[in-house]
Parts: C-alpha cells; structure tokens; sequence
C-alpha cells in the first residue's frame, strides 16, 4: 500500500477533530477525500503534510512511518491560496520550485512549459495582485505539480474557476496520474468526484462513515431505477404491473421516454419482458445514485 492513515486521532483541546480514522491509498490512484465543512478533511491532509501531528495513530508511506523529509515526495494545493501579492509571478514560482529542491535553471525550464501549456506565458512578469484569482490558481497549480513529486494533495482545486479551466485542470490531473503521481482529493463537487477518482472516504463527524471504489459505492447504494427509451406501437399507453413504479415519463413525438423503480429481486430482463409486447424498445439503462445523493444520504443519516 502507497499511503496508509492508522487508527488517527486529534484533539484540539476539548474538540476531537479526527477520531480513529483510517484509510488505505494505492499508488497511482485519484483518491477523493469527501465530507462537509468541519469534519475533520483538512486536519487529516494537515497531518499527512507533516504541517501538524496526531495525537495517536500514524501515517505510512511505503509500509513505513512518514518522516518530515517525506514532504519533499508531496505537492500541495491548499484551500487557502498562498502567493506573495507584491512579488513577480515568476520570480516567486521560481522561488518556491527551489524550496522544493529544484536549481534555479530547472525550474525556469518546466515552469515556461507549464506557463506556455496554461497560456500564461505572458504574465511573468507581471505582479501577482494583477492576476484574476484563476489566474493565481493556475501558478499555484503549477508549482504544485513542478518537482514532480510521487504524492499530490489537491484541496478543492476547482474552487474560483469557470468551466474551461476546471476541465484543464481536471485533464491535467488525470495526465498527472497516467505518469504515475498518486492523488488525494477534497472537494464538495461530486460530479468530479464521478468523473476522475478511483477510491473515496467519506469523513463526517471526526469519523470515516463510507469508503471504497467509487463504482462499487454507486452499485451498492442501486434503487433498481432504470431509464427506457421507447416507440409506441399503438395509441394504448403502456401498462406495467402496479409494483413497477414509473417515475418520470416524456415524450418528443418520436421517441418517449420512461424512468421506472422495479421490485427488489426483478431485473433489466423483467421490465423488457413487460415491455417489448407493447413497444419499440430504443434503450434501456441502469440509473445508479450519483455520489451527490449518497453523499447527502449518508451525512443526513449520521
């Protein structure tokens, strides 16, 4: 295992901010760290970076107890941006490359490929208060990633940024996978979460009250819904068994459309079977929660 948190607990005086917490990361894996404000995500991510220390429980790197020269091998991209306002944008992200074991000259060479692939090239040097906050969160990005570091933390990376740089940064986090980074991330956007992480924990209330791969949670969590596209064959509306519940129904004048709830134990095979005698089936598919929906399921039951 790449990165494990063991039976982690944290107390800031009276208030346990972490309690028993663990988690397995596999290396290579897009790991979504999930849960409301102030339930203990951005104390764990602290930790992990060596920025504060458990109470009890430990974190593995490699099978091993982290040490504080393993931050060399992590990016990290807080929540709260932290560039100097009144320094050159390049000045300072040639600054903090160094910080990260990079010679001045290296890290000029990959910050301009950076720069030129985020079309940034023009801003170097110019003052950091003169970049929108998209802007200062591409630099951020970019010197995040630039000494290519084995573990990268990303914490609600998309936060001030319109559509077309989200889905940059999301393509260059899946890139920054291929090439073998491993990734944790913590957002409240649970439609990325779909799209891009492998595994999730879901942490609410100090505690870890859901993890596991992404696919399997939505399969598990699965209400037997199933959306059909169909063509009448007839001007009789189609008639389903009354434990068949049709929640939503459509029509276009070519092609209708039906969101139907069968009964525990039936399958896609019963409802075409109920079906196929009356109508032109087009399509047939499984709707599976979203991670939005078990995400608020799960924290509204704790």
């Amino acid at each position: 295992m790449f990165l494990e948190a063991n039976h982690v607990v944290k107390n800031f005086g009276d208030f346990r901010a972490l309690d028993d917490v663990s988690l397995q990361i596999h290396e290579g894996a897009i790991f979504g760290l999930l849960g409301p404000n102030g339930a203990g995500k951005s104390t764990l991510i602290r930790i992990i970076n060596r920025i504060i220390r458990a109470d009890q429980g430990e974190v593995l790197l490699d099978g091993r107890p982290m040490q504080d020269d393993d931050v060399l091998q992590i990016g990290y991209l807080p929540e709260e941006r932290g560039l100097y306002k009144k320094m050159k944008v390049g000045e300072q992200a040639v600054y903090l490359a160094q910080l990260k074991g990079l010679s001045r000259r290296e890290a000029t060479r990959r910050l301009q490929e950076w720069f030129d692939k985020f079309e940034i090239r023009g801003w170097w040097n110019r003052r950091v208060e003169e970049l929108s906050k998209g802007m200062q969160q591409k630099v951020q990005f970019i010197v995040t990633v630039l000494h290519r570091p084995r573990l990268l933390i990303f914490d609600e990376p998309f936060s001030g940024f319109d559509p077309v740089n989200a889905e940059l940064l999301k393509s260059e986090m899946l890139e920054l996978r291929r090439q073998g980074a491993t990734i944790i991330f913590s957002t409240h956007n649970m439609e990325s979460v779909e799209e891009v992480c492998d595994e999730i924990a879901l942490v609410n209330h100090s505690h870890v009250v859901l993890s596991g791969n992404v696919q399997e949670i939505r399969e598990s969590y699965r209400q037997n819904r199933f959306a059909v596209q169909y063509k009448a064959t007839g001007s009789v509306p189609l008639s389903l068994p009354f434990d068949y519940k049709v929640e939503l129904g459509d029509s276009n004048g070519h092609q209708q459309t039906l969101q139907v709830v069968v009964p525990q134990g039936c399958t896609a095979n019963d409802l075409l079977a109920q079906l196929l005698p009356q109508c032109q089936v087009r399509g047939l598919q499984e709707i599976l929660p979203t991670m939005k929906d078990i995400f608020i399921s799960t924290v509204s039951d704790q």
